[in-house]
C-alpha cells in the first residue's frame, strides 16, 4: 500500500524525480549532490525509503514514479479533509472560506466543479 506522506527534504527529492523521470539512479545522485548537497549514499538511502513506501520504483538502475505528483497531492488533500474535517468537504470549504471573500470567478469555478461532479 502506498504511503502518501513525505517530509520536507523527501519532498524536494521527490520533485527531482518527478521533474526528470525516467532517470538513472546515477544521474539522480548527481542532481541530488548538486541541488541538495547530498552524498551518493544519502541519495540511495532516501531513494530506497521512498521506494519502500510505493511512491517510486528503481528497476535496473532506472527510477520512475508509481504515483504522479498530481495523484500524490490529491491523496494528501483527501487525507487532510478526512483527518481534519471528518471527511466532510462542506466543512472544509466553510472553514477555508470563512476568513476570506471569494471572487466572482472563484464562485463560478467552484460551481462548475460541483456541476461536473453531479
Amino acid at each position: 500500500m502506498t504511503e502518501y506522506k513525505l517530509g520536507e527534504v523527501e519532498m524536494k527529492f521527490a520533485d527531482i524525480i518527478w521533474e526528470n523521470e525516467p532517470i538513472t539512479s546515477r544521474e539522480l545522485a548527481r542532481i541530488s549532490e548538486e541541488k541538495l548537497n547530498w552524498k551518493k549514499s544519502t541519495t540511495y538511502t532516501i531513494l530506497r525509503r521512498i521506494c519502500d513506501r510505493g511512491l517510486f520504483q528503481n528497476e535496473n538502475g532506472t527510477v520512475t514514479s508509481n504515483v504522479s505528483k498530481e495523484e500524490f497531492f490529491a491523496k494528501q488533500s483527501e487525507k487532510f479533509v478526512e483527518d481534519t474535517f471528518d471527511g466532510s468537504l462542506p466543512k472544509f470549504v466553510a472553514a477555508f472560506t470563512s476568513g476570506k471573500k471569494l471572487s466572482r470567478q472563484d464562485v463560478e469555478e467552484i460551481q462548475r466543479i460541483i456541476d461536473q461532479s453531479k
